[in-house]
């Protein structure tokens, strides 16, 4: 290579004392990356921070007869039906129920 080629190379990229517009488009570049680096950053601890709370996790409606007997909210009687309704996923007529589902092991009058 010639001297006549490097000089203007070397000019562009601030070799003679001052910044040419070599070293402007590196900079230019680095700061768009330094700042996209930054947004990117921002905008991923946000997302972490909004999607990391835990889901709520809703209740089944067998799990909610069983807290609410638990509670003492509904009677065995009551909680016998609804959980019979439940499992056959039917109901029958007028809300009536069988005499077996609604009789409770103390009432049946055996010692047990």
């Amino acid at each position: 290579m010639e001297i006549a080629q490097i000089i203007p190379v070397a000019d562009t990229w601030g070799m003679n004392g001052y910044v040419g517009w070599g070293w402007m488009v590196g900079m230019m570049f680095m700061m768009v990356l330094f700042w996209g680096a930054i947004i990117f950053g921002v905008i991923w601890l946000i997302r972490g921070a909004v999607g990391s709370r835990p889901e709520e996790r809703r209740e089944s409606p067998t799990e909610i007869l069983e807290r609410r007997f638990a509670e003492g909210a509904v009677s065995v009687e009551d909680y016998r039906a609804r959980r019979k309704v439940l499992a056959n996923g039917s109901t029958e007529a007028n809300g009536a129920h069988d005499e077996e589902t609604l009789a409770t092991p103390h009432a049946e009058g055996g010692n047990q």
